[in-house]
């Protein structure tokens, strides 16, 4: 008898959730926190082929219309926002926390006029999220502008290059000393 209450429960289970599943574009499971509400799309997949870019967070972040976020590979512009790295780029540049968030301020208008409520495509390298669990990638607008790219060439970033996601870096350091050399963006 046991058996067969098993057995029972357990095709009940199977079909929940199976219909879960089936419906599970319409479910959101949010996380509050003290840092806001966290919302984790469950069961859905995206298109990241053409998908809205609903706000720049810095100049090398990004948040999609599916609330994740993305970390553009290979770049790296100053500190908008306190934070440890903040600190130490400070440390390290030996430049005041001010001026670099002031740089960063630059930065982010920049990667805010080109992205901010477009539709881009995203491609991934080797690995696709980093130890925050922010998508790490290249994005490109619909008019075929690599973002990554021309945030570098404009002069509104500097290298960050982590293996093993290298694959446009050496596009990326001609970029980066061709806006040095020219005096572009943050370079002025």
């Amino acid at each position: 008898m046991n058996k067969i209450i098993k057995v029972v429960f357990l095709i009940l289970g199977i079909s929940f959730f199976s219909n879960l599943c089936a419906y599970a574009d319409d479910i959101d499971i949010n996380y509050n926190s003290d840092k806001g509400i966290f919302t984790m799309p469950f069961g859905r997949s995206y298109d990241y082929s053409n998908i809205i870019v609903t706000r720049a967070v810095d100049g090398d972040t990004l948040v999609l219309e599916n609330g994740e976020r993305v970390r553009l590979i290979g770049i790296d512009t100053p500190e908008l926002h306190e934070s440890d790295k903040l600190y130490r780029d400070s440390q390290r540049t030996k430049q005041d926390v001010g001026t670099i968030q002031k740089l960063g301020q630059q930065a982010y208008e920049f990667t805010k006029k080109l992205v901010e409520g477009k539709p881009v495509s995203l491609e991934f390298d080797v690995e696709k999220y980093d130890k925050y669990n922010r998508l790490l990638a290249y994005a490109y607008l619909k008019d075929g502008t690599f973002v990554n790219a021309e945030i570098v060439k404009q002069g509104f970033a500097s290298l960050m290059t982590i293996a093993p996601n290298v694959k446009y870096s050496e596009l990326f350091d001609k970029f980066y000393k061709e806006a040095r050399k020219n005096q572009r963006g943050l370079w002025k």
